[in-house]
């Protein structure tokens, strides 16, 4: 019996160890994101961001004109397009399609997961805005209409927490590597054209928007682990 220990240990030491591994990547990626937020956070607090914000904003318009972009009409139509992609009906309508196709899956423990994730994100999102109370940017003209509270972004928090949380789910069901990364790619894409769509439009500080990812990457990376962590408990089932 005893020595039968050391043979199990031995056996079972390469995957505790990869797992131990990959954990530590995970939460160095998560303290990184969130000393992002706490840092851009700070500044916003501070009042130190105007002048960077300003300029930024100033930039994407037509020189002596704040109400008109720069660029095509067909740029600002295009912008209009992908903001929508961050929004609440776009976000809820994918996450209850991917919850359907997880149920119909009979993966019921991810679909609560997906769900937990993504309301997860929007509580602590509003909860942000709530506790910062910045006013939204007066500099420019909004190309769209805006009714919450600036800092941080709601379009690039939630679209990052989204989209991450959704690419990482997918990208486990896929044996290549190419096709992992292709997945997160597309994600990743997403999150980062949905947040500038944000700034182009006037609707966001460019530290709403960075303050926005930077939580949102840290909670989906939050969430990611829990949910490697749960499938190694068995409590949630494998991706693949």
């Amino acid at each position: 019996m005893t020595r039968a220990l050391p043979k199990t240990f031995d056996r079972w030491k390469p995957l505790l160890e990869r797992v131990e591994a990959r954990g530590l990547v995970i939460l160095a990626l998560v303290s990184g994101a969130l000393f992002a937020f706490l840092s851009i956070a700070g500044e916003v607090r501070e009042g130190d961001t105007h002048g960077f914000d300003e300029q930024i904003l100033l930039w994407f318009r037509t020189p002596g004109d704040t109400a008109n972009p720069i660029g095509p009409l067909w740029l600002e139509l295009a912008f209009r397009d992908i903001t929508a992609l961050g929004g609440m009906t776009v976000l809820a309508l994918i996450t209850l399609a991917v919850v359907g196709y997880l149920l119909i899956a009979r993966k019921r423990a991810s679909a609560l997961l997906v769900i937990g994730s993504v309301l997860g994100g929007v509580i602590l999102s509003s909860l942000l805005k709530l506790g910062f109370d910045r006013p939204r940017p007066d500099v420019v003209s909004h190309l769209v209409d805006v009714h919450t509270l600036s800092f941080p972004s709601g379009h690039a928090m939630l679209s990052a927490a989204t989209y991450l949380t959704l690419g990482a789910l997918l990208s486990r069901t896929e044996k290549s590597l190419v096709m992992r990364s292709y997945v997160v790619g597309v994600a990743i894409v997403l999150t980062l054209l949905i947040g500038t769509s944000r700034i182009f439009l006037g609707v966001h500080y460019p530290t709403d928007v960075l303050g926005g990812w930077s939580a949102g990457a840290a909670w989906a990376l939050f969430c990611w682990w829990l949910a490697r962590w749960l499938q190694h408990r068995g409590q949630v089932e494998p991706s693949g």
